[in-house]
């Protein structure tokens, strides 16, 4: 019972901090970019929140999938 909770508690970590890294290298992008070329700022957030809806999307699928697999007992 035991290493299935060190299991999960994996699982959710990995599934939190992937996300938040690469959030934090696509802020360290854009802030790169809009250094580089400020007149693109319109280009460059609309490229930055798709980016982000994927990647949010993506940690909520994976969130939904480990509640799946060890919700149920």
């Amino acid at each position: 019972m035991v290493p299935e909770y060190f299991l999960i508690i994996g699982m959710m970590l990995v599934v939190v901090a992937g996300p938040s890294i690469v959030i934090g290298m696509l802020g360290h992008a854009v802030i790169k970019a809009l250094a580089r070329n400020p007149s693109a700022a319109s280009k460059i957030f609309l490229g930055m929140m798709v980016m982000l809806v994927f990647v949010i999307a993506l940690s909520l699928v994976a969130m939904l999938i480990i509640f799946q697999l060890f919700g149920t007992k």
